[in-house]
Protein backbone atom coordinates (compact mmCIF):
# COMPACT_ATOMS: atom_id res chain seq x y z
CA UNK A 1 0.00 0.00 0.00
CA UNK A 2 1.43 3.44 -1.06
CA UNK A 3 2.32 6.00 1.85
CA UNK A 4 2.52 9.83 0.99
CA UNK A 5 5.72 11.18 1.88
CA UNK A 6 6.34 14.55 3.71
CA UNK A 7 4.55 17.63 1.85
CA UNK A 8 3.11 14.91 -0.44
CA UNK A 9 6.05 15.48 -2.58
CA UNK A 10 6.50 11.36 -2.87
CA UNK A 11 5.23 8.02 -2.56
CA UNK A 12 6.72 5.21 -0.74
CA UNK A 13 5.91 1.68 -1.66
CA UNK A 14 7.30 -2.60 -1.11
CA UNK A 15 8.39 -4.04 -4.26
CA UNK A 16 9.04 -7.37 -5.00
CA UNK A 17 11.05 -8.67 -8.18
CA UNK A 18 12.23 -11.81 -9.79
CA UNK A 19 15.47 -12.09 -10.65
CA UNK A 20 17.12 -15.30 -11.86
CA UNK A 21 14.10 -17.53 -10.43
CA UNK A 22 14.80 -15.60 -6.84
CA UNK A 23 12.90 -12.87 -5.29
CA UNK A 24 13.85 -9.43 -4.63
CA UNK A 25 11.91 -7.30 -2.03
CA UNK A 26 12.54 -3.94 -1.30
CA UNK A 27 11.39 -0.06 -0.75
CA UNK A 28 11.11 2.73 -3.62
CA UNK A 29 9.98 6.51 -3.98
CA UNK A 30 9.32 8.42 -6.28
CA UNK A 31 9.87 12.06 -6.26
CA UNK A 32 9.46 15.15 -8.45
CA UNK A 33 12.76 16.90 -8.75
CA UNK A 34 12.21 19.82 -11.49
CA UNK A 35 10.66 19.88 -14.51
CA UNK A 36 11.82 20.05 -18.33
CA UNK A 37 12.44 23.22 -19.61
CA UNK A 38 11.98 21.90 -23.38
CA UNK A 39 8.26 20.16 -22.53
CA UNK A 40 7.01 21.43 -18.65
CA UNK A 41 6.79 17.61 -17.94
CA UNK A 42 7.99 16.45 -14.61
CA UNK A 43 11.62 14.99 -14.03
CA UNK A 44 10.97 12.14 -11.43
CA UNK A 45 13.64 10.85 -9.32
CA UNK A 46 13.36 6.95 -7.89
CA UNK A 47 14.76 5.93 -4.42
CA UNK A 48 15.31 2.67 -3.35
CA UNK A 49 16.38 0.57 -0.21
CA UNK A 50 16.08 -2.08 1.79
CA UNK A 51 13.44 -0.81 4.66
CA UNK A 52 10.95 2.07 4.94
CA UNK A 53 12.86 4.09 6.70
CA UNK A 54 15.58 4.09 4.90
CA UNK A 55 13.56 5.27 1.58
CA UNK A 56 12.34 7.78 3.59
CA UNK A 57 15.01 9.68 5.21
CA UNK A 58 16.59 9.96 1.05
CA UNK A 59 13.21 11.43 0.30
CA UNK A 60 13.46 13.93 2.88
CA UNK A 61 17.05 15.05 1.97
CA UNK A 62 16.06 15.10 -1.49
CA UNK A 63 13.37 17.10 -0.85
CA UNK A 64 14.91 19.67 1.81
CA UNK A 65 17.85 20.14 -0.79
CA UNK A 66 15.38 20.83 -3.76
CA UNK A 67 13.19 23.21 -1.34
CA UNK A 68 16.96 25.17 -0.72
CA UNK A 69 17.93 24.84 -4.41
CA UNK A 70 20.92 23.28 -3.67
CA UNK A 71 19.83 19.24 -5.06
CA UNK A 72 21.73 17.79 -7.91
CA UNK A 73 20.11 15.71 -10.04
CA UNK A 74 22.64 12.26 -10.32
CA UNK A 75 24.31 12.06 -13.58
CA UNK A 76 24.90 9.26 -16.22
CA UNK A 77 27.46 11.13 -17.64
CA UNK A 78 30.79 9.00 -17.11
CA UNK A 79 34.26 10.65 -15.91
CA UNK A 80 35.56 9.89 -19.75
CA UNK A 81 32.53 11.86 -21.35
CA UNK A 82 32.92 14.69 -18.97
CA UNK A 83 36.71 14.50 -20.12
CA UNK A 84 35.60 14.87 -23.89
CA UNK A 85 33.87 17.51 -23.49
CA UNK A 86 35.80 19.57 -20.85
CA UNK A 87 38.51 19.25 -23.00
CA UNK A 88 36.67 20.50 -26.16
CA UNK A 89 34.66 23.36 -25.01
CA UNK A 90 36.31 24.68 -21.43
CA UNK A 91 39.89 24.88 -23.10
CA UNK A 92 39.65 28.00 -25.02
CA UNK A 93 42.01 30.27 -22.54
CA UNK A 94 44.73 28.08 -22.48
CA UNK A 95 47.67 27.87 -25.18
CA UNK A 96 47.26 25.62 -27.85
CA UNK A 97 50.05 23.55 -26.18
CA UNK A 98 49.10 23.10 -23.40
CA UNK A 99 45.61 21.99 -24.90
CA UNK A 100 47.76 19.59 -26.52
CA UNK A 101 49.20 18.19 -23.26
CA UNK A 102 46.15 18.28 -21.34
CA UNK A 103 44.63 15.92 -24.01
CA UNK A 104 47.33 13.21 -24.17
CA UNK A 105 47.36 13.00 -20.17
CA UNK A 106 43.79 12.52 -20.36
CA UNK A 107 43.92 9.80 -23.02
CA UNK A 108 46.95 8.25 -21.55
CA UNK A 109 46.53 8.28 -18.15
CA UNK A 110 43.31 9.78 -16.72
CA UNK A 111 40.42 7.60 -19.00
CA UNK A 112 42.53 4.35 -18.35
CA UNK A 113 41.80 4.61 -14.66
CA UNK A 114 38.83 6.60 -13.77
CA UNK A 115 37.19 7.21 -17.44
CA UNK A 116 34.70 4.44 -17.06
CA UNK A 117 33.31 5.54 -13.36
CA UNK A 118 29.89 7.64 -13.52
CA UNK A 119 30.87 11.02 -12.74
CA UNK A 120 28.84 11.27 -9.68
CA UNK A 121 30.50 8.44 -8.07
CA UNK A 122 33.76 9.52 -8.42
CA UNK A 123 35.12 9.43 -4.27
CA UNK A 124 38.34 10.82 -2.81
CA UNK A 125 39.27 7.18 -1.80
CA UNK A 126 38.85 6.24 -5.84
CA UNK A 127 40.98 9.14 -6.76
CA UNK A 128 43.74 8.63 -3.74
CA UNK A 129 43.81 4.73 -5.01
CA UNK A 130 44.12 5.85 -8.82
CA UNK A 131 47.48 8.22 -7.74
CA UNK A 132 48.97 5.50 -5.22
CA UNK A 133 48.79 3.33 -8.21
CA UNK A 134 50.60 5.60 -10.33
CA UNK A 135 53.41 5.88 -8.27
CA UNK A 136 54.02 2.18 -7.47
CA UNK A 137 56.19 0.16 -10.23
CA UNK A 138 53.97 -2.44 -12.47
CA UNK A 139 55.39 -4.97 -15.31
CA UNK A 140 59.08 -3.92 -14.41
CA UNK A 141 58.78 -0.28 -15.37
CA UNK A 142 59.07 2.44 -12.52
CA UNK A 143 56.32 4.16 -11.24
CA UNK A 144 55.69 7.92 -12.01
CA UNK A 145 57.79 10.51 -10.64
CA UNK A 146 55.87 12.58 -7.76
CA UNK A 147 56.33 15.53 -9.88
CA UNK A 148 54.31 13.47 -12.99
CA UNK A 149 51.62 12.63 -10.61
CA UNK A 150 50.99 15.70 -9.16
CA UNK A 151 50.73 17.30 -13.02
CA UNK A 152 47.70 14.32 -13.58
CA UNK A 153 46.27 15.86 -10.16
CA UNK A 154 46.29 19.20 -11.56
CA UNK A 155 44.40 18.91 -14.81
CA UNK A 156 42.26 16.04 -13.21
CA UNK A 157 41.12 18.66 -10.68
CA UNK A 158 40.38 21.73 -12.93
CA UNK A 159 38.45 19.11 -15.08
CA UNK A 160 36.43 18.47 -11.84
CA UNK A 161 36.37 21.84 -10.50
CA UNK A 162 34.42 22.88 -13.92
CA UNK A 163 31.80 19.67 -13.39
CA UNK A 164 31.00 21.15 -9.76
CA UNK A 165 30.52 25.19 -11.37
CA UNK A 166 28.20 22.85 -14.04
CA UNK A 167 26.22 21.86 -11.47
CA UNK A 168 27.01 18.46 -12.00
CA UNK A 169 28.49 17.65 -8.61
CA UNK A 170 28.35 18.80 -5.53
CA UNK A 171 31.86 18.95 -4.36
CA UNK A 172 35.45 18.37 -5.82
CA UNK A 173 36.65 14.93 -4.87
CA UNK A 174 40.04 15.64 -5.69
CA UNK A 175 40.20 18.37 -3.12
CA UNK A 176 41.87 16.29 -0.27
CA UNK A 177 43.75 13.95 -1.95
CA UNK A 178 47.56 13.42 -0.64
CA UNK A 179 49.75 13.41 -3.70
CA UNK A 180 53.27 11.38 -3.46
CA UNK A 181 55.99 13.26 -1.58
CA UNK A 182 59.31 14.38 -4.19
CA UNK A 183 62.16 13.38 -2.72
CA UNK A 184 65.32 15.65 -3.46
CA UNK A 185 68.31 13.82 -5.38
CA UNK A 186 71.30 14.56 -3.76
CA UNK A 187 73.60 15.98 -5.85
CA UNK A 188 76.94 14.67 -6.91
CA UNK A 189 79.53 16.63 -8.48
CA UNK A 190 82.46 15.83 -10.50
CA UNK A 191 85.65 15.07 -9.64
CA UNK A 192 88.79 15.94 -11.50
CA UNK A 193 89.53 13.21 -13.26
CA UNK A 194 85.75 13.42 -14.43
CA UNK A 195 85.80 16.62 -15.59
CA UNK A 196 89.01 15.85 -17.25
CA UNK A 197 87.34 12.99 -18.93
CA UNK A 198 84.36 14.73 -19.39
CA UNK A 199 86.31 17.72 -21.32
CA UNK A 200 88.24 15.45 -23.49
CA UNK A 201 84.64 13.80 -24.60
CA UNK A 202 83.45 16.74 -25.79
CA UNK A 203 86.44 17.78 -28.46
CA UNK A 204 85.08 19.36 -31.57
CA UNK A 205 81.51 19.22 -30.70
CA UNK A 206 79.50 21.98 -31.14
CA UNK A 207 78.70 23.13 -28.08
CA UNK A 208 82.49 22.59 -26.88
CA UNK A 209 83.09 25.79 -26.06
CA UNK A 210 79.83 27.06 -24.21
Amino acid sequence: MARKAAAGTGTIRKKTVKRGGKEYTYWESRATIGYDPGTGRQIQKSFTGKTQKEVAQKLKAATAAIDEGTYTAPSKMTVSQWLDIWTAEYLGAVKPRTVDNYKGVVRSRIKPGLGAIKLDALTPHTIQSFYNGLSKPHNGSQGLAPKTVKNIHGILHKALQQAVSNGYIKVNPADHCILPRAVRRELKPMDEDMITAFLKAIQGHQFEEL
